[in-house]
């Protein structure tokens, strides 16, 4: 029998046979039906890594910054096995396989390879020229912004747009509000109307959601919040302009309008949105893969991304990426981190799945009114109070499957919820500077450039006071 011959084959040999063994299991088409992770059997411990992890990415860059540069990757990977190895341990190898491949090959690979070709993109266009920061050309720059992030990512943006504004800005005595409305607009709030502009919404499009229900549904709120931040920045930009004058010579003197290289980038970028209107629209079957049934259209738009990437770095010249300081650093952060943050996921999303008869029930009744009926109001603000100070896409995916985890059924009758969730994981990222992964990105680039950026607690204490009564005032027009 195998056992016998395997316990005296060469370690090498053992290890492919090993290997061999597994091939059933992930492609044979007769492990389709291996059982789902019942949410209802679940206790919380399996929650514990989940929130490990997100905690980690909170507190360690601000309690042991050297610590976590260093060892994020280990970090991540030791709270995963905190999942993996007690699904193999406690169920059969196909329900354990099946749950990692629906996690692995559904979503975190779609996932992390849009972020990366976006981000490649995006880091080889380039916008020249130096601006004088009057209140109305800064205006004009996180309007420009705002309305890039919902096509390029709110991290595409942030880093094609905050050079541009901190040159038009660096004779400025007091410029730090500057970065923060950026921060507010550009790094957050415009990215809501498309899954490209926040990973949150593209977790959704990939769960279901049409590719334009949220431009259609998330437009009125975005319009509200970037119209009266648009308002509230002039107005505050032209009083300290006033009461500032001109204080330091410019570094960069000269007036010289934007211009933009890198040009081809834009036509991938259509490429890179036409690929995903395509998966969305079309079937060409599916292939067994992991325990999951994985479409060939998605396999063939993740290669597409995997080509839009190759060929931006190809056709980019590097100076253009010099200018725009492109490094890879950010993107292998994120897929670390997110690989740990999909698999410690697993569970969580089983619990939520099981409603009022998981170890989440409480949280059901937070969010359903007294008669029964989903309350879109709590679901924006108890989506928006984690994402701002844990990651917001996993926060998004949280309050998914609180809410039916149905796409059909939440884009229908339960579009008033899914609105909400979604504008609370988008709009609240921007009350701290770890609720999306642009805000502190921007926040180390603008204090390099030497803009006297607040702390964590000054920013809150900005954030908090311009945008929580916004947020008030938005849940009173459109969630009540």
């Amino acid at each position: 029998m195998f056992h016998a011959r395997s316990a005296s084959a060469h370690p090498k040999e053992r290890r492919v046979l090993s290997l061999l063994t597994l091939l059933p299991v992930l492609f044979w088409p007769s492990q389709a039906q291996a059982a789902e992770l019942n949410g209802a059997e679940l206790i919380l411990p399996w929650a514990i890594p989940f929130v490990g992890i997100l905690l980690s990415i909170a507190l360690l860059p601000l309690l042991a910054h050297h610590f976590w540069e260093h060892h994020q990757g280990k970090i991540a990977a030791f709270w995963a096995a905190l999942i993996i190895i007690p699904l193999f341990a406690l169920f059969d190898s196909g329900t354990a396989i099946a749950s990692i491949g629906h996690a692995i090959i559904l979503e975190y690979i779609p996932f992390i390879l849009l972020l990366l070709a976006l981000f490649t993109v995006a880091g080889g266009v380039v916008l020249r020229g130096n601006l004088h920061g009057s209140p109305a050309v800064n205006t004009g720059l996180l309007a420009i912004g705002s309305a890039l992030a919902s096509f390029t990512g709110t991290t595409g943006a942030a880093m094609v747009m905050i050079r541009p504004l901190l040159r038009a800005n660096d004779d400025r005595k007091r410029n730090a509000h500057v970065v923060i409305f950026f921060i507010f607009l550009v790094a957050n709030i415009g990215g809501s109307l498309t899954p490209l502009g926040d990973p949150p919404l593209f977790l959704g499009f990939l769960r279901g959601v049409d590719f334009f229900w949220t431009t259609e549904h998330l437009f009125p709120e975005t319009l509200f919040l970037v119209a009266v931040l648009l308002v509230l920045f002039f107005v505050l930009d032209s009083v300290i302009y006033r009461q500032d004058g001109h204080s330091k010579p410019d570094p960069t003197p000269g007036d010289e309008p934007l211009r933009m290289s890198g040009g081809l980038n834009i036509i991938l970028l259509g490429v890179i949105i036409g690929a995903i209107l395509l998966s969305a629209s079309t079937s060409l079957g599916t292939v067994h893969i992991m325990g999951v049934d994985a479409e060939i259209v998605n396999i063939l738009r993740d290669i597409v991304m995997v080509a839009v990437t190759l060929v931006s770095l190809a056709v980019t010249p590097k100076s253009d990426r010099e200018a725009n300081a492109f490094s890879w650093e950010p993107i292998k952060e994120v897929a670390k981190l997110f690989a740990g943050i999909f698999i410690t996921i697993i569970p969580v999303l089983a619990m939520l799945k099981a409603g009022e008869n998981g170890m989440f029930a409480p949280l059901v009744a937070l969010v359903t009114g007294a008669d029964g009926e989903a309350n879109p109001a709590a679901y924006f603000w108890l989506t928006g109070m984690l994402s701002a100070f844990l990651d917001n896409a996993p926060t998004y995916l949280v309050f998914f499957e609180l809410a039916g985890g149905d796409p059909q059924s939440l884009m229908t009758e339960g579009a008033m919820t899914l609105t909400a969730i979604s504008a609370g994981a988008v709009f609240m990222g921007a009350l701290t500077y770890i609720g999306n992964a642009p805000n502190f990105m921007v926040y180390s680039i603008a204090r390099r450039a030497g803009v006297r950026m607040p702390g964590f607690f000054g920013y809150m204490l900005w954030s908090m006071a311009i945008l929580l009564p916004l947020f008030a005032v938005l849940t009173f027009i459109f969630y009540m």
